[in-house]
């Protein structure tokens, strides 16, 4: 039960569409702008830095806030991490399908860098490791390729893969079927992440995928 109140909890708080707001604080619906969509990477190409900026920081506040909310229900519980990872879980699927967007949404990646910043307490100091190389692992290969979306896999795969590491070391102190899961549950979201950019591997393939800082070659982008 705990672990779909947590879902349900998370789903509430991604549903909070950042984009969307910071698109009629000027004057604009973004849905109808760019690639269509209400996330970071439309937000920044159709209105710039600073609205960028604003979306991204909005989506990974609402996965912190779904944290603390999980946390202060479930305080002192024995496996806070899983449930917290429930939570993020819950704000990715609202996030990626709002029911009052037609359950067209972004691809959760905001939300990935939320849940880096939220896991990176559990075993401080060491813990907080996980902000510098999650976040490497989205800026070498950007500058590398000019591509967002080869990092946002980058990261979101190294993520897991850090999760995984840290759960085994102990760092969560829960059960090890209680970790299993929390390994499980993040793989699924990893999946997803990657199923929902099935679109940029095709553009990838075909040379029309949109390099960061360049003019858009096409408006079906959807962050």
């Amino acid at each position: 039960m705990e672990r779909l109140i947590c879902l349900a909890v998370g789903y509430v708080c991604g549903l909070f569409q950042t984009g969307y707001l910071v698109g009629k604080m000027n004057h604009m619906d973004i849905r109808k702008k760019g690639s269509g969509n209400a996330g970071t990477t439309n937000a920044l190409r159709v209105l710039g830095w600073k609205a960028g900026a604003m979306t991204f920081f909005g989506d990974v506040l609402k996965c912190v806030a779904a944290f603390l909310v999980t946390f202060f229900m479930y305080r002192g519980s024995d496996m806070m991490p899983l449930l917290a990872m429930y939570a993020g879980a819950g704000v990715t699927l609202g996030h990626n399908f709002p029911f009052y967007m037609n359950f067209k949404g972004g691809k959760g990646i905001a939300v990935m860098a939320g849940l880096v910043v939220v896991n990176s307490f559990w075993s401080l100091p060491a813990s907080l490791l996980l902000i510098p190389v999650t976040l490497a692992c989205f800026v070498i290969p950007v500058a590398a390729t000019r591509y967002i979306s080869v990092g946002s896999l980058a990261a979101y795969t190294v993520f897991w893969i850090e999760m995984a590491l840290i759960g085994q070391m102990g760092w969560f102190r829960m059960e090890p079927a209680r970790c299993y899961e929390l390994y499980a549950l993040l793989f699924l979201m990893t999946a997803l992440a990657w199923y929902r950019h099935r679109q940029n591997f095709k553009r990838l393939a075909d040379g029309t995928e949109n390099k960061f800082g360049a003019k858009n070659k096409t408006a079906q982008e959807k962050r």
